[in-house]
């Protein structure tokens, strides 16, 4: 298939359904592709705390602040000003009043907000501990309203670009853009050929580069991956955030177990039932991500344990039943054989969120021409060196719209003789057929390598064995890749290994321990 669109966006979460929302009221033809089976199945869905939204008596000064302190000071100011500024209105007039999102209410019936880690003011907004996904929920069947295109099971296989693809030699003299993707079809098997007027990544993050991670398993650095190798810029790499609480359990995997529950009273204790965060901050279980995950990694390597735990059942504060409050943690943990209204909840640190990424401006832009970035895919420099909790859903809403009013105000249209001069996707001659025990031995070998090496800790003796080890992966996986029958498990393995080397590279080079990136020597 081959098919020419004013704006491709790859990934259904907030971010891309946001763009393809106020694209298509603007009267552009837009098309959302995902590799997942479900349009739901995105981190966003899965992000149970909430969103920053406006509030009385909270300002965007404050806002900024805590912003500023969480991320150490490495912040772009540019990002963060806009986003304390424009974002939080944003939460009421976009996703409430036009979407629909509801969100939880108090007993006397307004709209109820929550406190996490490192704010200094209650100004979440949560669907008890459904906040992902009501507010994923809600743009899907908005966008299906308005006619927006949407296609599951479709894996970007790369970016198309003039420089790299066009058969026309002039179009080497030019400045690079983006005029596409190659993408693998599931559907009516066979790479289709999407061109574009502009194309939008919001395809997510990279947690499954790791061994431990809350992510689910779409989480392979694709965009990124496709960016870096199509020429973009990739900055703030080696800022990975670990979640401090993780469900430990041996037949539940990639369970979050939010921040949220420690915003309503849960404290951390260790295998003697003691508190321990006041020895590691002042702020107690409310300091920030990275400063809790690496107390947890100590204690768990002072004790010699593999799982610290956390109390919610002896401290909780909240004004709704335990169980209501945050239904979804209660029921998962409930059918693994966990009762949390009555003991602590095994935990552990898991990769989490990718604070770098495909370095973006205020409105969504790369650094080549036509191709912009959003949500976790990018890096807008909002959250320096390590992110505040519940910024990110915030981040892709306001980048996503603003992404779309860039392209519907400023874009002209490719010309159509351009788009024929790019060729359609070729396969190899004679493509073999692989062992998937292969790409799942290679995978192992990625996600066991970045978390023993490039995880929570870091050393350069550690980072330096771990991209000599990765060099000689990538090398095989990529010859592997160019002779192999194309699928999706394969399209994935290439990506993280070569998210795994930015991120090692960009370890490697930042010598300061700051935020996320700990360097113990």
């Amino acid at each position: 298939m081959r098919r020419s669109v004013d704006i491709l966006i790859i990934g259904s979460g907030v971010a891309g359904l946001s763009a393809a929302i106020v694209a298509r009221e603007a009267g552009l033809e837009v098309v959302v592709i995902t590799k997942a089976a479900k349009l739901e199945e995105t981190n966003t869905n899965y992000a149970q705390g909430g969103i920053i939204a406006g509030r009385d008596g909270d300002t965007a000064e404050l806002l900024a602040s805590d912003i500023y302190r969480a991320g150490c000071d490495y912040n772009s100011q540019a990002a963060v000003e806009l986003l304390s500024r424009e974002g939080p209105p944003l939460v009421h007039s976009f996703l409430v009043d036009k979407i629909g999102v509801e969100f939880s209410r108090n007993k006397a019936g307004d709209l109820d907000y929550t406190e996490e880690a490192a704010h200094s003011a209650r100004r979440i907004l949560h669907h008890d501990d459904h906040s992902g996904d009501a507010i994923e929920s809600a743009l899907i069947a908005y966008a299906r309203k308005i006619g927006v295109e949407m296609h599951t099971r479709c894996t970007a296989i790369d970016l198309i670009t003039n420089n790299h693809h066009s058969t026309d030699c002039q179009e080497l003299y030019k400045e690079r853009e983006v005029l596409g993707a190659y993408v693998l079809d599931d559907e009516r098997p066979g790479v289709c050929t999407w061109l574009a007027n502009a194309v939008v990544l919001a395809c997510g993050g990279l947690g499954n580069i790791y061994q431990y991670t809350t992510n689910p398993a779409e989480a392979t650095g694709d965009g990124i991956s496709m960016a870096y190798r199509a020429g973009a810029d990739v900055i703030n790499a080696e800022f990975v955030q670990f979640h401090p609480t993780a469900l430990y359990h041996k037949d539940i995997r990639r369970f979050l177990i939010s921040e949220s529950l420690r915003g309503e009273g849960a404290q951390l204790i260790n295998q003697a039932g003691e508190p321990f965060m006041p020895r590691y901050s002042p702020l107690g279980d409310l300091a920030p991500r990275d400063v809790v995950a690496r107390a947890i990694y100590n204690e768990m390597a002072r004790e010699g344990s593999k799982y610290m735990r956390l109390d919610l059942a002896s401290y909780y504060k909240g004004e709704k039943p335990l169980k209501q409050r945050f239904s979804r943690i209660y029921e998962t943990c409930l059918a693994g054989g966990l009762d949390i209204s009555h003991e602590p909840i095994p935990i552990t640190p898991a990769a989490h969120y990718f604070i770098g990424g495909v370095k973006v401006d205020g409105d969504g832009r790369s650094s080549l021409q036509r191709l912009y970035a959003i949500g976790e895919v990018s890096c807008t420099g909002l959250h320096g060196a390590n992110r505040l909790a519940s910024t990110s859903l915030l981040e892709g809403l306001l980048w996503g719209i603003r992404a779309a009013r860039h392209i519907i105000g400023g874009h002209q249209a490719v010309a159509t003789g351009r788009f024929a001069a790019i060729p359609d996707w070729k396969l190899p001659l004679h493509p073999e057929v692989f062992e998937p025990m292969l790409v799942y031995q290679d995978w192992n070998n990625v996600k066991m390598t970045m978390w023993n090496h490039a995880g929570i800790i870091r050393t350069r003796k550690g980072l330096e064995r771990a991209s000599a080890d990765l060099n000689y992966h990538a090398h095989r996986i990529t010859k592997f890749y160019q002779e192999a029958v194309l699928n999706r498990d394969l399209i994935e393995l290439r990506n993280g290994v070569v998210c795994a080397q930015i991120v090692l590279a960009a370890a490697i080079h930042n010598e300061r321990s700051i935020g996320c990136h700990y360097r113990l020597d």
